[in-house]
């Protein structure tokens, strides 16, 4: 079988399953297999593949129709430009969560040079809560190299993916991986310029009509937010607010149709939202707060 062969073949396997870009789905988990460029694959069309590759490359399709992401199967995806890995523990990345790591580092480097290019100072702290792949520390850390980083999350395993991701990107060194619930594993009196969060946000009666790569893959753990999807929204409006600097910020991604309900929680708790920002598709989706 040529490796044109089997990019046919298996995009016609895929389309039948309900596979979104089967075409494009196929060509990435092949080229993660040859250990090629996508796009180098359009040079080796006739190339025959081996017995083995064959058989292999099989089992990533049978996986991929049985509609595990694919990011899963190859083992992780780019965020930010950064290499993350991800499995069954951890929310696979969104796009979405690129927007509001941008708003995050954005803000983190103002705050140390606002007229000019520079390095957040030492001082600058930034608490990312439920942190899972622990792709929004990792990143602000990456894009402002003096902050220091609170990660938290409920789960163990989730933490553990967060710390190889950091040690394998060299940012393991200023980031502290907390396991709990809510803001309670952190020390009495640390406060932070920027509190930054994707939290569960889909009410737990809808989480059995998403998509199946969504519903039967990413943990249930960092999907359910309660029965209208806003338990973890109601916490941090709470608590969160003793655990802000002078001058700080909360930024959250929320659902589809939140954005509402969001600003009515946070205003009861005396919080003034500064901004609701959209996604790439038009979408409300980020919220950012202060206490004015």
């Amino acid at each position: 079988m040529t490796v044109l062969e089997a990019i046919q073949r298996s995009s016609e396997f895929l389309t039948k399953k309900g596979v979104d870009s089967p075409r494009l789905q196929t060509e990435l988990l092949l080229a993660h297999l040859l250990g090629l460029p996508r796009m180098q694959l359009y040079l080796n069309f006739e190339r025959v593949l081996t017995e083995d590759e064959v058989n292999r490359f099989r089992e990533l399709i049978k996986r991929r129709g049985q509609r595990e992401p694919l990011q899963q199967i190859v083992g992780s995806t780019s965020f930010c430009g950064l290499e993350i890995a991800v499995n069954r523990h951890v929310l696979v990345p969104r796009p979405e969560t690129e927007l509001l790591a941008e708003h995050g580092w954005r803000f983190l480097n103002q705050i140390e040079a606002p007229h000019s290019e520079g390095s957040c100072r030492p001082s600058v702290r930034a608490l990312d809560f439920g942190t899972g792949s622990g792709c929004l520390a990792i990143t602000l850390a990456n894009k402002c190299p003096a902050a220091e980083l609170y990660a938290i999350d409920a789960s163990e395993p989730a933490l553990e993916v967060a710390r190889q991701n950091a040690a394998r990107l060299g940012a393991d060194d200023r980031i502290h991986f907390l396991l709990g619930e809510g803001l309670h594993a952190l020390s009495q009196g640390i406060a932070f310029n920027l509190i930054i969060s994707n939290p569960p946000y889909i009410p737990t009666a809808e989480i059995d009509t998403l998509q199946p790569e969504v519903r039967d893959f990413d943990p249930r753990q960092a999907l359910d937010g309660g029965a209208d999807g806003l338990n973890f929204y109601r916490l941090l409006a709470n608590d969160a607010g003793e655990r802000l600097k002078a001058n700080g910020k909360l930024m959250l991604e929320f659902g589809d149709g939140q954005a509402q309900g969001l600003t009515r929680i946070f205003e009861s708790e005396n919080w003034i939202v500064e901004a609701i920002v959209e996604d790439y598709t038009h979408q409300p989706r980020i919220l950012i707060a202060g206490r004015g």
